[in-house]
């Protein structure tokens, strides 16, 4: 495989949204919480080939919620989504006002969900999984649909409020992807969610995430079947022994005190490797990846992206 493409993101530049990280206005429950999603969810078959959701492990509780143009599988454990899967059709893409009316899934026990007592009186974003402007497309009325429902808690997970580069670049992906698949009519599949791991710094009774994933997926002409590729975002705290030592004691002493987060950096990485630190069987898109066999090759398995021109597509 090349190196990655650069060209073409301005195209599409006005369909990425960095506001899809920040920090919205504190919302409670509003008439959007009791207005249950319509859609009839991700679908497997948007691509022209079978993509299917990843598949959670044994055991674990999970719930599938379909919204829009997208699907949410909820850990009800973590409160938080596991995994989201998305289709985007770029042809179709429609510009809406943000909208910021976050609301509980009126389907799922509020205590399965982490709600707006997260996010109150700090500096944590609700980010999105589903980026808000990617399922928002068709009529104007399905669009609008879409738009109000990734606006569900079920979609959110904490994020740290700092915006730099790095986050910049991971709000990004879809789009240098869309670009990059531009002749396949502009069709694309995104895959989203959290590393969930057990040292994750319990903030009010939620582990926050210290790193999310995301794989792209799109039907690939040369290949003549699926494509994809797979990225990892950290924003693990980068701290001496005697810092972290500092910062746990602080947060005990003061509970309301958000745990520290890093900064941001976005790697690429095999696939494989994201399905085995999630529990989440993805074979499909293990299969697609283009990435693992140059990587292979140069005997790395991840790489640190700075700029669109690092992905290999």
């Amino acid at each position: 495989m090349g190196a990655g493409v650069g060209a073409g993101v301005d195209d599409v530049a006005r369909w990425c949204s960095n506001e899809d990280m920040t920090q919205a206005p504190d919302a409670g429950t509003t008439a959007a919480a009791n207005a249950p999603a319509t859609g009839p969810g991700f679908d497997p078959g948007f691509l022209g080939v079978e993509c299917p959701l990843p598949a959670p492990g044994a055991g674990r509780s999970i719930r599938t919620l379909p919204y829009t143009h997208f699907s949410v599988l909820l850990d009800a454990e973590r409160r938080l989504a596991a995994a989201t899967g998305v289709n985007i059709d770029g042809r179709l893409l429609t510009d809406l006002a943000r909208g910021d009316d976050w609301h509980l899934d009126p389907r799922v026990p509020a205590d399965e969900q982490a709600g707006p007592e997260l996010y109150a009186r700090n500096d944590l974003d609700r980010g999105h999984l589903v980026r808000r402007r990617d399922p928002v497309w068709g009529t104007a009325a399905v669009a609008e649909r879409a738009n109000t429902d990734t606006f569900a808690y079920t979609n959110a997970a904490p994020q740290a409020a700092e915006f730099n580069q790095s986050k910049k670049l991971w709000n990004g992906l879809e789009d240098h992807v869309i670009a990059y698949a531009e002749a396949n009519l502009l069709k694309l599949s995104v895959f989203t969610g959290p590393v969930f791991d057990a040292s994750d710094p319990v903030y009010r009774g939620i582990r926050i995430p210290q790193r999310f994933w995301k794989v792209a997926a799109w039907f690939d002409t040369q290949r003549d079947g699926l494509a994809a590729a797979g990225f990892l975002l950290e924003q693990t705290a980068q701290l001496s022994g005697i810092d972290l030592e500092s910062a746990t004691s602080a947060q005990a002493t003061a509970p309301d005190a958000v745990p520290p987060l890093g900064p941001f950096r976005t790697f690429q990485l095999p696939v494989t490797d994201i399905a085995h630190a999630t529990d989440l069987a993805m074979p499909a898109l293990v299969t697609a990846d283009v990435y693992l066999p140059p990587l292979a090759a140069a005997g790395r398995r991840r790489v640190r992206l700075e700029h669109y021109g690092q992905v290999r597509l």
